[in-house]
């Protein structure tokens, strides 16, 4: 229990870290949000000046900084400046599009992955074993950006099978009870609506998790070829136990421990990626506002989501901790 508490702790500095980094850069960031807001607009010097006093923008750097240290620490995450309405309100409604392509993504990428891996590392050195290094190395190797237009050009503009760009056609309606359409569909009973959500999420999917899968088969055929070597599973085999059984129940339990590391980072590395992914394909979600939000210099809600983006990937760290005890009784936290 202490260790679990120092762990937690370890999150107060990170965030702090992280914020103050953020604040630095978007401050030293050329533009004005101010000059962005009124364009060409006719305004007075009067009226200016109001603008920059109610956004915040007359106060001194370190000052400004501190104050959006006390706001968050309350719950309050600001104004966002163009939206004009809380950041957390804004951000909210765009969150469970982006968790619903990360969680997508993580399981097409593992539940192709995993299975991969280990038949790779049963077929070692054999024609399977060599066509996966290869797919690794391309799918480490492409941009997402530059895969995902591929994938746009071959089945929506081309086969027409996929849609371009959105969530859901216009057509279906569907009331949003968790956010998740695939979710809400399924819960409404609306088949139709499923089918359709499930084909606008398949490209932006495949796009960002093709790097966390070449991973992970990478890593799992490493992890299984070193733990096939191992007393134990010699042991099992000559004991006469199925290679099925061997395979999945004395090798891939153990083997699956530096996976679970690679997953949680890769998986938190997907939450950045998909700003690129998300503005490729058109997908409403937090990665897509933020790029929005970064050119406008919407400070509040660039940094709310760098918060986010922060606490996501050291609480993934931190389940995969719990995941090792889990897979391997001997870890501890």
């Amino acid at each position: 229990m202490e260790n679990l508490i120092k762990r937690v702790s370890h999150l107060v500095p990170v965030l702090l870290g992280v914020s103050l980094l953020v604040f630095i850069m978007t401050a030293l960031t050329p533009g004005d949000p101010v000059d962005i807001m009124l364009g060409d607009q006719f305004v007075t010097e009067e009226q200016e000046r109001l603008l920059r006093h109610d956004m915040g923008l007359d106060l001194p750097v370190h000052q400004r900084f501190t104050q959006f240290l006390w706001n968050a620490a309350r719950g309050n995450f600001g104004i966002s400046f163009f939206h004009r309405r809380p950041v957390s309100e804004v951000i909210g409604e765009r969150l469970p599009a982006t968790i619903e392509l990360t969680l997508v993504a993580m399981l097409l990428a593992m539940g192709i992955s995993i299975p991969l891996g280990v038949l790779a590392a049963v077929k070692k050195g054999k024609f399977l074993d060599k066509l996966s290094t290869v797919s690794a190395l391309l799918g480490v190797s492409m941009p997402g950006f530059w895969f995902g237009i591929l994938l746009l050009i071959l089945f929506a503009v081309n086969l027409k099978w996929l849609p371009v760009a959105g969530r859901l056609d216009y057509e279906f309606n569907v009331s949003q009870v968790t956010g998740l359409l695939l979710i809400d569909t399924i819960l409404a009973g609306r088949f139709d609506s499923f089918l359709n959500a499930l084909q606008h999420i398949l490209m932006p999917a495949i796009t960002l998790g093709l790097g966390m899968a070449a991973m992970l088969m990478r890593v799992t055929r490493s992890s299984m070829l070193e733990v096939l070597k191992q007393d134990y599973v010699l042991f099992a085999e000559s004991k006469g136990l199925s290679r099925r059984r061997v395979l999945f129940v004395h090798g891939l339990k153990n083997a699956l421990i530096p996976t679970v590391t690679v997953a949680a980072l890769e998986t938190g590395s997907l939450l950045g990626g998909n700003m690129i992914v998300e503005t490729v394909f058109g997908w409403p979600g937090l990665g897509s506002l933020v790029v929005e939000a970064i050119f406008a210099r919407n400070y509040p809600l660039v940094q709310t989501a760098t918060l986010i983006y922060a606490s996501t990937y050291v609480l993934l760290n931190f389940i995969a901790d719990l995941l090792y005890s889990v897979l391997n009784p001997r870890v501890r936290m």
